[in-house]
């Protein structure tokens, strides 16, 4: 069976909005757009190629999926290196709104109940699923148990408001730390794998 793995970047205050420009996700009022770029280093933009690259297919959510529709498939030489993986591989995309087809080459919308449909993709042949952004969708995965591994980059920055990853849901989430490095940043790369109760 495949994993779901959710690839996350957060502030330490756990905010995951609008990490790559400043008008990427504006809603609620949120003014610090872009916050993420300046932690960037050799190690952490090879993690993310890596996440990316040996991902067996994505899962999306509506916004990141319209933000990368847009971009990836003529994204410009340099981003290559994640444009190939992303623009080849199956995608598959949680939206009520969204209609088929997709622009987006080797994209499909997830119909119906999204616990199921991510069950028997989990269940199908391949290499591991990765949730890219779609903080709603992992909310909906996390509280279905349906994310295997968390894998997200902490940047040492507060912003003191926005959309966080985790909801004030009270549930108790058990989980294990499986990996963790410093960057040159010092944002923390760390891999967090459910630890069942």
């Amino acid at each position: 069976m495949r994993k779901v793995i959710a690839d996350e970047f957060m502030t330490l205050d756990g905010v995951v909005q609008a990490p790559s420009y400043a008008d990427e996700d504006v809603t609620g009022g949120f003014g610090h757009g872009g916050w993420h770029a300046r932690y960037l280093d050799e190690l952490s933009m090879n993690w993310v190629i890596e996440n990316v690259r040996n991902a067996g297919g994505y899962l999306l959510g509506r916004g990141t999926y319209e933000i990368f529709a847009a971009h990836w498939p003529n994204a410009p030489e340099e981003q290559q290196v994640l444009a190939e993986p992303l623009n080849a591989l199956p995608k598959y995309v949680a939206s009520t709104t969204l209609a088929e087809p997709l622009g987006w080459r080797n994209s499909t919308l997830l119909r119906g109940d999204i616990g199921a449909a991510v069950r028997a993709l989990k269940a199908a042949d391949g290499k591991d699923l990765h949730v890219i952004g779609s903080p709603g969708l992992v909310q909906t995965l996390l509280v279905l148990g349906l994310v295997d591994e968390l894998r997200l980059m902490i940047d040492p920055l507060v912003v003191g408001g926005g959309k966080r990853l985790f909801r004030d849901d009270g549930a108790h989430r058990a989980l294990r730390l499986a990996d963790s490095r410093v960057t040159s940043t010092g944002a923390v790369i760390a891999t967090y794998a459910a630890a069942g109760e």
